[in-house]
């Protein structure tokens, strides 16, 4: 009786392996053929963003490597939640793909309830980028530093105001961040979306913004914008003179950027792994990763796992940030 049961799971064993290696087969053969039409590529933002511009850059040469058009989809709304449960809820076939930013690593904490999971309900690709933010100005703003921005917020309470792409993303944050260490009181605008807040910062309908320099930059030199600092660690490669806000005297301040790829959850590994060579391969281009560099982006081009421990650190590292803060979705 016990030899028949062995034999009886062997032969169990031996069709789980069989079907096991008929799926890979099977999923391999679908990366083969891949793609067959044309790809959706969610862009959970308003067009002119930084991750609009991203994904733009990457989709051009996408289509080119893969012989079928790479659609860009822009479907803001909800600090990028709408396109990001867009891209969660579609069929995990290769044809939708999304981008997601920094923002969506906070929103798990500041949203009572997403429609989304983000850790399970979307597959990393890749992280495409890093990058600051700069603190920019309206230039009727009598600031010339930060440290002048600060004696003048302090002055003048609640009087200053900072946009932001949405409350909870890293362009609010920061300027939370700022308030914080500073001690200084200043009002937050929400948009829906970067380019409609740096739309506003340029014709003063608010003051000031912390904006990528992907889409601050032509207007920083026009001097339409007067930057102050960038957010980040280190000074930006592509705006060496530009201070970062410790140096210029926030000390502990530090607020990174980044976009990245996914796509929905239980897309074939084989399909993650073609995509993430291809797209890892693109920002390698010298001709894309200096268009990103020049405007404040540094290419990345993680693994898909690499990404994925990337999402779960800044999604601890802001849940913490938020509580201190009392940031909550408006």
């Amino acid at each position: 009786m016990f030899n028949l049961s062995a034999h009886r799971v062997g032969f169990a064993l031996a069709g789980i392996l069989q079907a096991a290696a008929a799926a890979n087969v099977h999923a391999a053969q679908e990366a083969t053929a891949y793609p067959t039409r044309p790809v959706r590529l969610i862009v959970p933002f308003a067009p002119g963003g930084g991750t609009d511009i991203t994904a733009r850059a990457i989709a051009q040469k996408l289509t080119e490597s893969l012989g079928k058009a790479v659609i860009v989809d822009n479907r803001a709304g909800a600090n990028g939640t709408i396109g990001a449960d867009m891209t969660a809820k579609a069929p995990p076939d290769g044809y939708t793909l999304g981008m997601i930013s920094s923002s969506h690593s906070v929103n798990p904490s500041i949203m009572k309830k997403l429609p989304y999971d983000l850790l399970a309900d979307l597959a990393p690709i890749t992280q495409a980028t890093s990058q600051p933010y700069a603190l920019v100005l309206h230039p009727s703003v009598p600031a010339r530093s930060v440290k002048e921005l600060i004696a003048l917020a302090m002055a003048k309470p609640g009087t200053l105001t900072y946009g932001s792409s949405g409350t909870g993303g890293l362009s609010h944050l920061s300027g939370a961040l700022l308030a914080s260490l500073a001690k200084i009181s200043l009002v937050h605008v929400p948009y829906k979306g970067g380019a409609p807040a740096l739309t506003d910062v340029i014709s003063g309908q608010i003051q000031m913004l912390f904006s990528t320099i992907l889409q601050s930059q032509a207007h920083i030199k026009s001097g339409r914008l007067r930057p102050l600092a960038v957010t980040t660690a280190k000074r930006s490669r592509s705006m060496p003179e530009l201070p970062t806000m410790a140096e210029a005297g926030v000390k502990g301040y530090e607020v990174a950027g980044w976009y990245g790829m996914v796509a929905p959850a239980r897309t074939p590994r084989a399909l993650i792994t073609l995509l993430n060579g291809e797209v890892v391969r693109i920002l390698k281009l010298p001709e894309v990763g200096d268009r990103l560099a020049a405007d404040g982006s540094e290419p990345v081009g993680s693994s898909p796992e690499q990404f994925g421990a990337h999402i779960k650190s800044e999604v601890a590292k802001w849940r913490k940030l938020t509580a201190e803060a009392g940031i909550k979705a408006e």
